[in-house]
């Protein structure tokens, strides 16, 4: 410890306390400094020996700390009169930051009472790290954006010390990007800036990672250190890249739509929307490339939109652009060139040109028989084409310039073979490989080729409109009497158009089981009968086929509503009707009418009245529509009434649409309109409606009868023909066949025409000759088929299940040779 006072600073010091005598109490003034953190017992200072008392006055004087704070750092010896510490003294603890730290103390002597002031300076010793406030720290900066030179503050550490102990200097890890600058703020404090010494790149480095370090001027000298991370912003200055500037693909021709050609992939070295690409076709792209390829905007995939014809163009070149979402946004090109490859689909002609097929038996070998050319209109290996003789027979082909010439392999006998038949096969190098054959006939020779049968002549399948997609239908079976893979069947349906849509959008077939389903939902509305052609097809060379006809028949279902035709409810218009105050019981309001676009029950109408201001004055009729009044109007009836009437079918479930009638009641009405019985007893329409069902009835059954007539003229004229003789005996035709052509005609209970049905199927004979003169058109199984029968025009009655089916559905008709 080193003790401060001197000798000439205690001279006045001790005269003043002599002075003060007299008073019982002297001062003086005592300073001492000590080092912090001291170990406790060390001597501070001796303070008798100070003040000027020897060891004999030492004990008497009996010296002592007045403060009551510094008797926990401090004590006096009594034996020595020392100054002495007493626990560890921490200087931060007790004064902070300060560059100054006293402590004031009071020595208090006895024998005669004496004060001394005391001072004890804590001097500071290197014992504190610098500190910084933060572990790590952030710092962003755009790449590019920030020019060299541009400052950014770092942390500042903190050190408890003071003096040459704080921190007195800072220090980064070397790197490239940036340095560090220090200075002194006016409180005398250290700090740091970060300077940038170049621009940054985020797509060289994104991230930069810097140590900052504080050192104090101890000795030995204490740091501490943070972590900098830098992080680099992005800016849009990478445009996309495609993987090659220059593609080339092939592709076949006649491949199915949405086939992908080629997908494209472009990299953009930024980040976030500066990084997002979106592809499209460039200007430079021709308006033919684009309506055969489309570009999907966001993988890069060119897929095939429209037809790909090698005889139509044999190459696209198709720009393609990448173009990110920054902001400038920047783009990146390419070009991708789409080479049309030739599809094997023409078929080698063979053309045999020979002066006479018949060779002689004992002609020599290599007799030259015919000359043989192949042609094949595609080019390279599709165009090259192999000439394939059957091996067993004694013929052989040989090569001559750009043809093959026919001659004899082996001895003749005509005696053992007659004839042969040489099936030359020409196929191509072409993959499929196509093929087609001619037949040279030598002394003829026949070869039995087995097509695949169909087990039955015809197919029917029956399905219920509105049936889900993927519905079986039927399966078709055929059989084929050779082996190997000429038995080997597929099945397919043969392309044809139905109402104007290609026959595939309606059906499928399993080619390997030959089951048919359903493509879509059939509507009975639209089609009734559907005639579709199967094939079979096996797997020889070359491939044979049959084809057989499957009728689909649609079975209706109740999906219509009944359609109201009167009265006619058009937005907020109602339809009214007036009727006078005097009708009777029974008189005619209005009659409603409606059709229903299914068929059978779906379509069979019954009306009822569902709502009505007054139920007790109005009535519909069933089946006919017709509302009438209950009874006679009186004068307390309302002059207004308004029906609600529901019209309903019979299907399962039943559908139903509804109609409103207002109806006006009026005292009076004018003359010209008829009264309710002189519209159901003196009506003039179903008279002449009824006329003209006569003339009618009476046209066609003379049309009827001169055919017949005129057919059986035709086939007297022919008396040497053993048939029609057999057909036609010298009798009488009997009436009832006769009648069998007459048209059947229903009418409504107002006289109305509703339908007529004409039936021309003659009863069947026995021994009759005449099948191919009357052929049913289709083949509609006896299941769904009913016995007609000629009823006379009778008016409508009420119906059933079975006479409207029948009536609706079940007609056979039939056409004359």
């Amino acid at each position: 410890m080193d003790c401060k006072c001197s000798s000439n600073a205690w001279k006045w010091q001790v005269a003043f306390s002599l002075l003060l005598c007299s008073w019982g109490w002297v001062s003086g003034q005592l300073r001492y400094s000590v080092a912090e953190e001291s170990d406790p017992g060390t001597v501070v200072g001796n303070i008798a020996q100070d003040l000027g008392l020897n060891l004999a006055n030492i004990n008497r004087r009996r010296l002592s700390l007045g403060s009551e704070g510094s008797s926990k750092y401090f004590t006096i010896d009594q034996k020595h009169g020392a100054l002495i510490i007493k626990d560890r003294v921490d200087r931060e603890s007790l004064c902070g930051s300060s560059s100054s730290c006293l402590l004031h103390l009071e020595v208090v002597a006895e024998n005669p009472l004496e004060l001394y002031s005391l001072e004890i300076e804590i001097l500071d010793i290197n014992d504190n790290y610098p500190i910084f406030p933060v572990i790590d720290q952030e710092i962003t900066i755009i790449e590019l954006f920030a020019s060299p030179g541009v400052r950014f503050p770092l942390p500042t550490a903190e050190d408890l010390d003071v003096g040459k102990n704080s921190v007195r200097h800072y220090s980064l890890n070397q790197n490239p990007y940036f340095s560090l600058s220090e200075k002194y703020r006016n409180d005398g404090t250290l700090i740091a800036e970060l300077v940038l010494e170049k621009n940054l790149d985020r797509e060289e480095k994104s991230e930069h990672t810097l140590i900052l370090s504080a050192f104090d001027g101890g000795e030995p000298s204490r740091s501490g250190s943070t972590q900098i991370n830098i992080i680099v912003l992005d800016i849009n200055d990478n445009a996309p890249v495609f993987d090659q500037t220059s593609y080339k693909v092939g592709i076949m021709e006649n491949l199915p739509l949405k086939t992908v050609v080629i997908k494209l992939n472009a990299t953009d070295l930024d980040e976030g929307s500066n990084s997002e690409i979106l592809y499209s076709f460039d200007d430079h792209t021709l308006n033919s490339a684009k309506k055969i390829f489309d570009l999907n905007e966001n993988t890069g995939e060119i897929f095939i939109i429209g037809a790909v014809d090698f005889e139509v163009t044999r190459m696209y070149e198709l720009f393609v652009k990448a173009v990110d979402k920054g902001s400038p946004r920047r783009e990146g090109r390419c070009v991708v060139q789409v080479e049309v490859q030739d599809l094997n689909d023409n078929v080698p002609e063979i053309v045999f040109n020979s002066k006479n097929n018949e060779v002689p038996e004992n002609a020599p070998v290599g007799t030259v028989v015919g000359f043989i050319t192949v042609r094949d209109k595609d080019s390279g290996k599709n165009g090259e084409v192999r000439l394939i003789i059957p091996l067993d027979l004694p013929f052989k082909c040989q090569p001559m310039s750009n043809r093959y010439t026919l001659v004899t392999s082996g001895q003749l006998d005509r005696e053992k073979v007659s004839q042969y038949t040489i099936t030359l096969i020409a196929s191509d190098l072409g993959s499929p490989s196509l093929s087609s054959q001619a037949t040279v006939i030598i002394n003829i020779s026949d070869v039995n080729d087995n097509p695949p049968a169909f087990l039955q002549s015809a197919y029917n399948a029956f399905i219920s409109e509105n049936n889900e997609p993927g519905r079986l239908l039927c399966t078709i079976s055929a059989g084929d009497p050779d082996e190997g893979d000429n038995a080997k069947l597929i099945y397919s349906i043969t392309e044809s158009q139905i109402d104007g849509s290609p026959v595939s959008s309606f059906v499928y077939i399993n080619s390997d089981t030959g089951t048919i389903y359903a493509q879509r939902s059939f509507n009975y509305e639209q089609f009734q009968v559907l005639q579709i052609t199967a094939r079979v097809e096996d797997f020889g060379t070359p491939k044979l086929f049959s084809n057989v006809s499957v009728f689909i028949f649609i079975e209706d279902t109740n999906d219509n509503y009944p359609s109201i035709l009167y009265p006619e409810n058009s937005g907020e218009v109602i339809a009214q009707e007036t009727i006078p105050r005097s009708a009777s019981a029974g008189y005619l309001v209005s009659k409603v009418s409606a059709v229903d676009l299914d068929s059978g029950h779906n379509a069979w109408l019954t009306y009822s009245l569902v709502q009505s201001s007054s139920p007790a004055l109005f009535h519909i009729s069933e089946y006919t529509g017709e509302v009438r009044t209950l009874r006679g109007l009186q004068e307390t009836d309302n002059t207004e009434y308004r029906l609600v009437i529901s019209i309903s079918d019979h299907g399962e479930p039943s559908l139903s649409s509804t109609a409103t009638l207002i109806v006006n009641i009026m005292e009076n009405i004018a003359q010209g309109i008829p009264k309710s019985h002189d519209f159901l007893t003196h009506s003039k329409s179903a008279p002449n409606i009824t006329l003209y069902l006569i003339i009618s009835l009476v046209a066609i059954s003379i049309v009827s009868l001169v055919t017949f007539v005129i057919l059986l003229v035709r086939c007297l004229k022919k008396n040497n023909d053993s048939s029609c003789s057999s057909c036609f005996p010298n009798k009488s035709l009997p009436v009832s066949y006769m009648d069998q052509y007459k048209p059947t005609l229903y009418l409504n209970t107002d006289g109305t025409l509703k339908y007529m049905e004409v039936r021309m199927a003659p009863t069947e004979h026995p021994e009759s000759c005449y099948p191919p003169c009357f052929p049913v058109t289709t083949n509609i199984p006896d299941s769904t088929l009913t016995q007609f029968q000629s009823n006379p025009p009778v008016a409508e009655p009420k119906p059933t299940s079975d006479s409207w089916f029948n009536d609706t559905h079940q007609v056979r008709f039939y056409h004359f040779c």
